[in-house]
C-alpha cells in the first residue's frame, strides 16, 4: 500500500542500522542506503527528545545539498533516557558494564527520533518507550557483553537479543522503537508526506 502512495518517490535511508533497513524494507519499500559520518554532538542544555530530534536532524544536513525534487530522506537517531541522563552508545564493555548495571532492575525510557526531508520540507517525530529490566546478576551482564554486539546500541542493548528475551519484564509504547525504528509513526508520515 505504501509502495502505491510513494511510487513518485526515492527513499534513502541515512543508517547503517541493519535493523533500521530491515525494519522499512519490510513495509514493502524500495530504499537506498547512503551513509555519511556525522559526528553526534548535542548542545548541553537539551533534554530528553530534545536530544534524539537534534541529532536526527543533525544527521540529515550533510545530504541538503544533494537532494534531488523526488527524494526523501531518513535519518534518525535512539537514546536511551534515565535518571535525567542520555545513555548513548558504550565506549567500551567496561562502559557497557557500567550502563547494564545502572540499568538493572529498573525503567527507562527509550526515544527514537526520525527526520523526514526533501527539498524545502522537513518534519521531525519522535517515539517513547519505558521499558523495565529485571535485576540482572553480574554473571549475566557479562555474558551478553561478551556473546552479543553492544558496542554500536543505544544503552547498550538490543532488545531483540538475549537480553530482551531474560531481562524485559514489562515494555510500555513500540517494541519497534526500542530496537530504534518506530515502524508505525514511520509508515504514518510517510503516508502524507
Amino acid at each position: 500500500m505504501l509502495a502505491e502512495v510513494l511510487k513518485n518517490k526515492h527513499l534513502i535511508l541515512a543508517s547503517s542500522s541493519p535493523r533500521r533497513q530491515e525494519l522499512i524494507k519490510g513495509l514493502g519499500l524500495e530504499v537506498e542506503i547512503r551513509i555519511k559520518q556525522v559526528k553526534e554532538e548535542y548542545p548541553d542544555q537539551l533534554r530528553h527528545f530534545e536530544i534524539s530530534d537534534y541529532l536526527a536532524q543533525l544527521k540529515s544536513l550533510p545530504f541538503e545539498d544533494t537532494l534531488a525534487p523526488d527524494d526523501i530522506l531518513i535519518t534518525s537517531d535512539t537514546i536511551v533516557w534515565f535518571k535525567n541522563t542520555a545513555l548513548g552508545k558504550p565506549k567500551d564493555e567496561k562502559d557497557a558494564y557500567k550502563i547494564l548495571k545502572s540499568l538493572s532492575g529498573h525503567t527507562h525510557e527509550v526515544i527514537t527520533s526520525v527526520c523526514f526531508k526533501s527539498i524545502g520540507k522537513e518534519k521531525i517525530i519522535n517515539s517513547i518507550t519505558k521499558v523495565t529490566f529485571k535485576q540482572l546478576s553480574k554473571s549475566e551482564i557479562y555474558y551478553y557483553i561478551k556473546n552479543f554486539k553492544v558496542l554500536d546500541k543505544a544503552g547498550a542493548y538490543g532488545i531483540q537479543d538475549w537480553i530482551g528475551q531474560v531481562a524485559v519484564t514489562k515494555i510500555e509504547g513500540s517494541y519497534f522503537n526500542v530496537m530504534g525504528f518506530p515502524i508505525d509513526k514511520i509508515y504514518k508520515t510517510l503516508l502524507t508526506f
